[in-house]
């Protein structure tokens, strides 16, 4: 039986954990919080912190696992690299490689330096560098961790005024204490933030989504939809996607799952912003294999042990999908969760994380969440009116 260590603890790993016994393997989750959903549901629990990569290391040379992956867990990525890396393990890339699409200061570099489209961007450690820097961008900008995910700690600066402010929030959300600023992109239609596999470098299944945000709720850059097809041209679509391709070349990316964001600009240009070898959260390859029956998430978990890809190729998709992220708006008490009729055919899932009574906070970021709805139309412009109308669609009420 083969042993597959996995990095966190979150619910979003549960279909992998489930994926990894349909497969005949053995099980162990890693963290710190023992208390985490997912461990309920391994084989075994070790207690180590994912961003320790030396004590993940000694764990997983003393429980002689066969695989290790972070799925939909951004700061336990680099370290499943390393591990893989240092005890010969199957491995989406070298660490090195890794790190760079981890961190967003070095992949923005990257990008530059090896002539790829990408926003005025520089990361840094000290405030003080950065404030003296302001006249380097092209306001506004956006501050961001170098190393969080979700939107944690994500703010849009309108003016130099107020750009230490974002930058202190910033730091409250990264491991490394380091921080991005780069220029504020204006987009066409909605950017991209979906799932991607390649299989010995090559590409072989890329998908667009639309990211929907709500403007209303505490943090207007955490995502609260997703759907598909995207609304970035196929031009956008067909460039990016030569990309991204060119990009795990030269990285020399192996097989792997990835979440890519990209985003189609005012400026006439299409850019990468993010490509990280893991799943996305938000239940992003559950919604691909609902929409298209490409298994992004079993073939994670091969790809992990090294065991053969099945299956992975690129499909068109059966309908118009969403995902609809559940939230409240605002801190307070969950009572219910009110669906309307109008769209009662069209749910293929609902999935509600809480019970009434419990505490909800306000979406400052993807850990706020209570749930998810899955739905599917016909045509693309029932799923639009109802995503952009969801409050006559969907309410969260509070006590």
């Amino acid at each position: 039986m083969k042993k597959i260590l996995l990095l966190g603890g979150s619910r979003y790993i549960l279909p992998i954990i489930e994926a990894a016994h349909n497969l005949g393997y053995y099980v162990i989750t890693c963290d710190y919080l023992p208390d985490n959903i997912a461990h309920k549901y391994s084989d075994e629990y070790c207690n180590v912190s994912i961003i320790d990569k030396d004590a993940v290391l000694k764990a997983a040379a003393e429980l002689k696992v066969d695989g290790i992956m972070s799925f939909a867990c951004d700061p336990g990525v680099a370290t499943a690299a390393y591990v893989a890396e240092k005890l010969g393990l199957p491995h989406s890339g070298s660490y090195k490689s890794v790190s760079i699409l981890q961190n967003k200061g070095l992949f923005r570099k990257f990008l530059a330096e090896n002539g790829f489209n990408v926003p005025n961007a520089k990361g840094y450690t000290s405030i003080d560098e950065a404030i003296e820097d302001v006249d380097y961008f092209n306001w506004p900008v956006i501050v961001k961790p170098t190393d969080s995910a979700g939107s944690k700690g994500v703010t849009r600066v309108d003016e130099p005024e107020k750009l230490r402010e974002s930058i202190e929030y910033a730091l409250k959300f990264s491991h490394s204490n380091e921080f991005i600023i780069e220029d504020f992109l204006e987009k066409v239609g909605h950017s991209s933030d979906t799932d991607s596999f390649s299989v010995d470098g090559e590409l072989k299944f890329v998908s667009f989504s639309a990211q929907r945000f709500d403007a209303s709720c505490e943090n207007p850059y955490t995502p609260s939809a997703y759907s598909w097809p995207a609304t970035i041209s196929d031009e956008h679509q067909k460039e990016l996607t030569a990309e991204i391709q060119r990009l795990l070349k030269l990285l020399d990316m192996k097989t792997s799952v990835y979440n890519i964001e990209v985003r189609e600009c005012t400026n006439g240009k299409a850019y990468i912003m993010e490509c990280s070898p893991r799943g996305g959260g938000n239940r992003l390859s559950e919604m691909l294999r609902y929409a298209t029956g490409v298994d992004l998430i079993t073939n994670s978990v091969r790809a992990a042990v090294g065991d053969e890809i099945v299956g992975v190729e690129q499909k068109d998709y059966n309908g118009c999908w969403a995902e609809i992220i559940l939230h409240s708006e605002k801190s307070g008490v969950f009572d219910s969760l009110w669906i309307s009729e109008e769209i009662a055919d069209n749910i293929v899932e609902r999935d509600l994380w809480i019970e009434s009574g419990d505490a909800v906070g306000g979406f400052s970021g993807a850990n706020e969440a209570i749930g998810t709805l899955v739905l599917r139309f016909d045509t693309q412009e029932r799923l639009n009116e109802v995503l952009l109308d969801q409050g006559n669609y969907v309410r969260v009420i509070l006590k």
